[in-house]
């Protein structure tokens, strides 16, 4: 039996969370099937990091550090991987589902001749076999993945599990990467961040998020955002909501958008596609307000209340409004 190989990402000189949900991943696997967690770390100057994530559930790490690592190519990362691969003997390849995960974890399964699962927000064994579940049809329905042997590259939906946080024994071992600058297509010019707009919505402890069910993008000032606004708290949106163009992309929360934690998050007219749950899910109180009884989002709210929006948000608003005088 093979291993497990966690690649890691490194964002703003630390290890992502996202990377410490693989972690937990891996060491559920481990745990029901005796294989070893090995871990990647990627970069340059990345030792601190290796040494961290070798005591929090990356076990066996291998270090990749090199300058032609230190920023994101879809080449040098994928030569670092299939490095890490032949070290460990990994027949498990964990890839967060991000956006340099979505760019590189195709390019490695061609590479290995694996199979390949996108955007999984679980993984079990069965009778040795690793299988996976991930949403189809919009979030409509549960799909399960089963693999039947060989070598699987995988990438996990961020937030679909807790972060790993317990303390474990690891080791950090010097990976040799052979990567050629001269031999390279493509090469890493700069890193741009988008202005900053709005509210920072991971900062936020009271967010109110409307959906498709709001109906209408004049409706978000006029509804939402006068809740949000007497709760001290910020505006959010569903996915569909910005795919739709009626508000900008940094109002989105799930798992394309922002994960958040608030003490309250207020869901109006969301139904709850996994995407958007697994970014709010660790809310400390959650209260869905949705026409719909069969709604996913009352899977996960505290208090759920069956009724339009129209009617409970405004009403809420001004008995928010009343009680602060």
């Amino acid at each position: 039996m093979g291993s497990i190989l966690i690649v890691t990402e490194i964002q703003k000189g630390q290890i992502r969370e996202a990377s410490y949900e693989l972690a937990a991943f891996a060491q559920q696997i481990a745990a029901a099937g005796g294989r070893d967690v090995k871990s990647l770390v990627m970069g340059q100057g990345i030792e601190g990091q290796a040494e961290e994530f070798s005591k929090k559930g990356g076990g066996t790490v291998y270090a990749a550090d090199h300058e032609l690592l230190a920023n994101y190519s879809a080449e040098t990362a994928s030569a670092a991987i299939r490095a890490a691969v032949e070290a460990s003997g990994a027949d498990l390849v964990l890839i967060s589902n991000t956006p340099t995960g979505w760019d590189v974890a195709p390019r490695v399964g061609a590479a290995l001749d694996a199979a390949f699962v996108s955007d999984a927000f679980s993984v079990d064994l069965e009778d040795g076999n690793v299988s996976f579940m991930r949403r189809v049809f919009n979030g409509k329905l549960d799909a399960k993945i089963s693999t039947t042997g060989g070598t699987v590259v995988a990438t996990m939906q961020p937030g679909a599990t807790s972060p790993f946080d317990a303390a474990t024994d690891g080791s950090v071992e010097k990976l040799e990467v052979s990567v050629d600058a001269g031999a390279l297509r493509s090469k890493f010019v700069e890193i741009k961040v988008a202005e900053a707009k709005g509210v920072d919505l991971s900062k936020a402890s009271v967010i109110v998020s409307g959906g498709r069910g709001v109906g209408d993008p004049e409706k978000f000032p006029e509804v939402i955002q006068p809740l949000a606004d007497a709760l001290g708290g910020a505006m959010g949106a569903s996915r569909p909501v910005v795919d739709a163009g009626w508000l900008p992309h940094e109002y989105q929360v799930g798992s394309s958008g922002q994960v958040v934690s608030p003490k309250l998050y207020i869901a109006a007219g969301i139904s709850g596609a996994i995407q958007h749950l697994v970014g709010m899910k660790s809310s400390n109180f959650i209260v869905a307000i949705n026409k719909d009884p069969d709604a996913p989002i009352f899977e996960v709210a505290n208090l759920g209340v069956v009724a339009d929006l129209f009617e409970i948000v405004p009403a809420l608003t001004e008995a928010v409004k009343a009680a602060k005088g």
